[in-house]
């Protein structure tokens, strides 16, 4: 999160773009996002390197998205989970502005989706703003403090030990803001840019941009130009949003195989879990859907929202926890955890024993996650000893 950046908050200082020093440090973000790709390739991990990238959230920042983008070029996943992808860049629709002020802000959207769909080694996922009332928090810790200072709400700030400096400020993403109804726009137009809906992900950063309570709506705001009409029609400014924005030039309305793509069969892939999750073959674990709702015939907008906000049947590993839209089971749990194994440094691990002694409120025996805190556990195999 932030790479950098968030240790940088600790002098009240930030890392803006990739090349920023790290103050005391003598280190650039580039190095971190490159370092951890090439880590977590060594280590042949499920998931790939999971970032969000510095600059959050500011105008023109696009480039800096752009940037972090270009550090996974040339590297090629070593994974035996299945996975394409050696970056997963999330809530993309807050990395993806132009203009140089919240005055002139503008979508960048097509030269991000036009950098992602040109390179398979990359997935993303939206952090659809839902215009709701909501409370962010994040490891960003200064964003945080910007965002205070923009909308005068009370912020929360802390540092967690030394491994982040988190935040949580109240947020009301209004459609009588110009701003909220372009961050809007902008997250619709990178799902509907996309020429694979197994790189992009349906995400509202929850509760950042919206609660996930929410994918619903953005579902049908997928899947009907009629309901994205309908939103641009109740803007205040719904001229200069449009003037801003390339959405209202869009005809394309997803399927529902596309929707299943990226919320069951892409985030599965993306995962590592393509061989548990996310589909229908023979072998892979009874999670079924079943919703009120038939594509083939007319049906309205509001249709397609009602019809997922509750699942007419519900399989989980084939027993049925959901049945005509009532609970029925509480189905079978499982915790999934990776254990990775590597051939340890015995100089690496003095300098975390040293670094917990003199630095941490707890000791590294305290540290570790124990047995008991993974109920009905669920072990992922990884082996980077060889």
């Amino acid at each position: 999160v932030n790479p950098g950046g968030t240790e940088a908050w600790g002098w009240g200082l930030n890392c803006v773009n990739v090349h920023d020093p790290v103050p005391y440090f003598d280190i650039t973000p580039a190095q971190i996002i490159k370092g951890l790709i090439e880590a977590n390739e060594y280590l042949g991990l499920p998931h790939s390197m999971h970032v969000h990238a510095n600059n959050l959230g500011n105008p023109g920042n696009y480039t800096t998205t752009l940037d972090s983008f270009k550090l996974s070029e040339g590297i090629k996943p070593k994974s035996k989970f299945g996975r394409d992808q050696v970056m997963h860049h999330t809530h993309v629709q807050f990395h993806s502005y132009g203009g140089d002020s919240w005055a002139n802000v503008e979508s960048k959207a097509k030269e991000i989706m036009d950098y992602v769909n040109s390179h398979d080694n990359i997935t993303i996922d939206m952090g659809q703003v839902t215009l709701d009332e909501t409370t962010t928090m994040t490891a960003d810790g200064p964003f945080e403090h910007h965002l205070t200072e923009l909308n005068h709400l009370k912020w929360a700030n802390a540092d967690v030990e030394l491994e982040t400096g988190s935040g949580v400020v109240p947020y009301v993403y209004s459609p009588s803001i110009k701003v909220c109804a372009i961050q809007w726009a902008i997250g619709l137009e990178l799902a509907l840019l996309a020429k694979d809906p197994m790189r992009i992900f349906l995400t509202t950063d929850h509760p950042n941009a919206g609660p996930f309570i929410r994918y619903p709506r953005v579902m049908k705001w997928l899947m009907s130009q009629e309901a994205r009409d309908q939103q641009f029609n109740a803007f205040k400014y719904k001229d200069k949003v449009i003037d801003a924005t390339n959405l209202a030039g869009f005809d394309r309305e997803l399927t529902l195989y596309e929707i299943a793509q990226m919320t069951r069969a892409g985030p599965a892939k993306a995962l590592g879990l393509a061989h548990m999750y996310g589909g229908l073959a023979p072998g892979l674990d009874g999670d079924v859907a079943v919703y009120d709702f038939n594509p083939n015939e007319p049906y309205a907008p509001d249709d397609i929202e009602k019809a997922f906000l509750n699942a007419k049947h519900l399989f989980k590993s084939g027993v049925q926890v959901i049945s005509d839209h009532e609970i029925a089971s509480n189905g079978n749990k499982r915790t999934l955890w990776v254990n990775a194994r590597a051939n340890e440094n015995p100089q690496v691990m003095r300098d975390i024993k040293e670094k917990f002694l003199r630095y941490y409120t707890v000791t590294l025996n305290n540290y570790e996650v124990t047995g008991h805190y993974l109920p009905n556990p669920y072990v992922i195999e990884v082996d980077a000893t060889q």
